[in-house]
């Protein structure tokens, strides 16, 4: 019986580790799962922990000389509140230059391809004000839904995070 478990234990383990995709969260579950294995075997492991692969290092945004854009949103969090699955819902991010230099957004780049974001493409001058707006396609995103789009412009630092949720209501029962 306890080889069967055994076996049954190491199957799981080798097809999650196949199915893993060298992720390391899936790795440090198999490590985990593995140390489990032994402790219930009453045996120790031999084989190392994974290590995790060297981070790249990156360079603290420094602020740049001379004048820099500033962007203030008047709010960077929204609340869908509760929709129905497949229904489209937007919402516009107002914000204001309040630098000492003309404001260009690069890019606004949504967390999933269920947002489609649009923005102010021409430049915004000192004083101005522009938008971000987030449109989310619901359609087959049941349940709690928390995406961000992050803004990419010449302001310190350079980038802005936006963030909305919403509680999706399937249109079909969850099988």
């Amino acid at each position: 019986m306890k080889l069967i478990i055994r076996n049954a234990a190491l199957l799981l383990l080798a097809v999650a580790s196949l199915s893993a995709c060298k992720d390391k969260d899936a790795e440090k579950k198999i490590a985990a799962l593995e140390a489990r294995l032994s402790e219930l075997e009453g045996t120790k492991t031999t084989s190392p922990s994974p290590v995790a692969a060297p981070q790249p290092v990156q360079a603290e945004e420094t602020k740049p000389e001379g004048p820099v854009a500033n962007i203030q949103f008047e709010k960077v969090e929204h609340d869908f509140g509760t929709i129905t699955e497949g229904q489209k819902v937007s919402y516009t991010y107002k914000f204001k230059n309040t630098g000492n230099a003309p404001l260009i957004i690069q890019s606004a780049q949504p967390s999933c391809g269920c947002t489609v974001p649009e923005w102010s493409k021409e430049p915004i001058p000192v004083g101005g004000e522009g938008f971000v707006k987030a449109e989310f396609d619901s359609k087959g995103k049941p349940n709690a839904q928390n995406k961000t789009i992050t803004v990419t412009a010449n302001t310190f630092p350079k980038q802005t995070t936006l963030r909305f949720k919403a509680m999706v209501l399937p249109t079909a029962p969850i099988q």
